[in-house]
C-alpha cells in the first residue's frame, strides 16, 4: 500500500509579515532559528512514508525545489497552482496524481506551515488514521486542546471514552468560538481544534469530491488530463483549473460526507499563524522573552525579538513584538498581532513592495540585494550559484555595470564571452545581449550598478534561459 504524504505549500503567511511575504511566505523560512524551514520540517516529519507530493504557488516554485534537494527528498511531484483556490482543488490535483501512481494509494495531507514537537505521539496518530482511512473512511486529526481558543474552529466529536488514541466519529464542525463557548468545549471533552491535516484514500477523496462539489472534480479533472511536465514540476491547465470554485476542504467535503472521522492528536502542535503564536513555541529567557537573532535585552518581560542582521536591543518592554528586516520594521502588542494583515492591506492599497518582496530577492540561479537606489540608478548585490547562469537577456532601458567581488564570472556580450575576476568590471550597453555565468564551485558575488531612465524588473527580454522563464 502507497502512502503519499501531501504538503500543502500555497499559502503567503500575510500575519508573520514582514518576515513572510507573497514571494517568499512563511513555509519556506526559518522561523524559529533552527536548521530548517517549516516546509522542510514538515517533509521530514513524514519521510518514512512514500515520497511526497508537494502543490505550491507557481512563483514558488524554484525555492520549493531547493528546500527538497538541500534536506535529499526527491518529491514524487511538485504541482504547481497557477492560482489559488484553497484547498479543496490543490488536494484533489494530488489527488489525481496519486491515483495515477497507485490506484489504492493513500494521501495524508499536511500544511507546510505547522510545527508538531512530539514526533512519536504524531507518528501513533498519524498509523492509527492510516489503518482507518484504508477502509475508505475519510479521516481528520482533531488537536486536543489545552485552552480555551477562539483562533481555531473545532470539530465536536462521540465522548472519549478513554485516553488511548482511537477513532471517533464527527458530530459537526464548529466555526471558531467566543471565549466563552470555547471555556466550554474545552470543559466538555467533547471538542478538538481542527487541525486542517487529513488522511484518506485518493480515490475516496475523488469520489466524494464527485458527489458533492461536482464543479470543483471537474474542473480539476481536466486540468489534470491536460498537465504538462516542466523539469521537476507539474504544470495543470491554466484556464481548466480557473474554473475551479474556491473553497475548502471543510466547506466542500468533509461538513457534508457521511463517513468522516477524528484521530486525536496531542503532540504540541501549532499552526504558527502569529507572532504570539512564534513566541508559543519559542525558546524563552528566565524573563519569558523570546530573542531570534542579535539582542541583548534589559527588564523587558514576555517579549518576542526577531531580527536578521543588525542589533537590536530593548528596555523596559512587556508584552511586545519586535520584527526587523531588511526594509521593513514591525513593533506590536502581542494581544494584538492578529492585526498585521491589516497593516498588510494598507501597504497593498498603497501599491507599495513590501508585502510582495524582500529587499533581498531570491532567483533560481541565486539571489539580489538592492542596496541603495536613487533617481537613474539603482545598486544590487549579486550572488550567483556554483554552475548557475542567468538567462541571456536585454534591457530597453538601462545600462549595467558588474564588479566582480569574489569568485569568477562568464560574461556574454553580444556574441562575445569573456572571463572576468575578483576586482574586475565590464559595461553593458543599453540594448546589447548578455548573461552571467558562475563556472566555478564557490558563489559568485558581485554588485551591479544600473543606470538608466527606467530601472523596473519588467525590462527584461529573455532569448534563452536555462529555467524555462519566459
Amino acid at each position: 500500500m502507497s502512502v503519499f504524504p501531501v504538503i500543502l505549500s500555497g499559502g503567503s503567511g500575510t500575519r508573520l509579515w514582514p518576515l513572510s511575504r507573497r514571494h517568499y511566505p512563511k513555509q519556506l523560512l526559518n522561523l524559529t532559528g533552527g536548521e530548517y524551514t517549516m516546509l522542510q520540517e514538515t517533509m521530514l516529519r513524514v519521510s518514512h512514508l512514500d515520497n511526497p507530493i508537494v502543490v505550491c504557488n507557481e512563483d514558488h516554485r524554484f525555492m520549493v525545489a531547493e528546500q527538497c534537494q538541500y534536506i535529499g527528498m526527491k518529491p514524487e511531484a511538485i504541482i504547481l497552482e497557477p492560482l489559488a483556490r484553497n484547498t479543496a482543488p490543490a488536494i484533489a490535483l494530488a489527488a489525481f496524481k496519486a491515483c495515477s501512481k497507485c490506484e489504492d494509494a493513500i494521501i495524508a495531507v499536511f500544511p507546510a506551515d505547522h510545527v508538531i514537537s512530539n514526533q512519536e505521539s504524531f507518528e501513533q496518530s498519524l498509523n492509527t488514521a492510516i489503518e482507518a482511512a484504508s477502509s475508505g473512511e475519510l479521516i481528520t486529526f482533531g488537536i486536543v486542546p489545552n485552552s480555551p481558543e477562539t483562533g481555531y474552529g473545532y470539530i465536536k466529536a462521540n465522548k472519549l471514552q478513554s485516553s488511548e488514541l482511537e477513532v471517533l466519529s464527527v458530530e459537526s464542525f464548529v466555526e471558531k468560538p467566543d471565549l466563552e463557548t470555547a471555556q466550554a468545549y474545552l470543559a466538555s471533552g467533547d471538542y478538538f481544534w481542527n487541525s486542517g491535516m487529513f488522511v484518506f484514500k485518493a480515490s475516496a477523496y475523488l469520489a466524494a469530491l464527485q458527489e458533492l462539489s461536482p464543479d470543483i472534480y471537474q474542473a480539476c479533472e481536466k486540468s489534470m488530463s491536460l498537465a504538462s511536465e516542466d523539469l521537476d514540476f507539474t504544470r495543470v491547465d491554466k484556464d481548466c483549473f480557473a474554473a475551479s470554485p474556491e473553497n475548502s476542504i471543510d466547506y466542500a467535503i468533509m461538513e457534508k460526507a457521511s463517513n468522516v472521522n477524528v484521530v486525536p492528536l496531542d503532540a504540541n502542535w501549532n499552526d504558527v499563524g502569529s507572532w504570539s503564536s512564534l513566541w508559543d513555541i519559542a525558546e524563552k529567557d528566565e524573563d519569558q522573552n523570546a530573542h531570534i537573532g542579535d539582542v541583548i535585552s534589559i527588564g523587558s518581560k514576555s517579549t518576542l525579538v526577531h531580527n536578521s542582521d543588525k542589533l537590536v536591543a530593548t528596555i523596559g518592554l512587556e508584552d511586545i513584538v519586535i520584527v526587523d528586516t531588511k526594509d521593513a520594521l514591525l513593533v506590536a502588542h502581542k494581544d494584538l498581532v492578529q492585526n498585521v494583515k491589516d497593516i498588510v492591506g494598507k501597504l497593498k492599497a498603497r501599491k507599495r513592495s513590501e508585502p510582495d518582496i524582500h529587499r533581498e530577492v531570491h532567483r533560481p540561479w541565486g539571489c539580489y540585494d538592492s542596496i541603495d537606489n536613487g533617481q537613474r540608478y539603482q545598486v544590487k548585490r549579486i550572488t550567483v550559484k556554483p554552475g548557475a547562469s542567468l538567462s541571456l537577456q536585454m534591457h530597453h532601458h538601462r545600462a549595467e555595470h558588474w564588479v566582480v567581488v569574489s569568485g569568477t564570472a562568464i560574461v556574454q556580450i553580444g556574441e562575445q564571452e569573456q572571463m572576468v575576476s575578483e576586482n574586475q568590471s565590464v559595461y553593458i550597453p543599453i540594448g546589447e545581449k548578455h548573461r552571467l555565468t558562475n563556472p566555478g564551485k564557490l558563489p559568485l558575488e558581485l554588485i551591479e550598478v544600473q543606470s538608466g531612465s527606467y530601472l523596473g524588473e519588467d525590462d527584461i527580454v529573455r532569448f534563452e534561459d536555462v529555467f524555462g522563464r519566459q
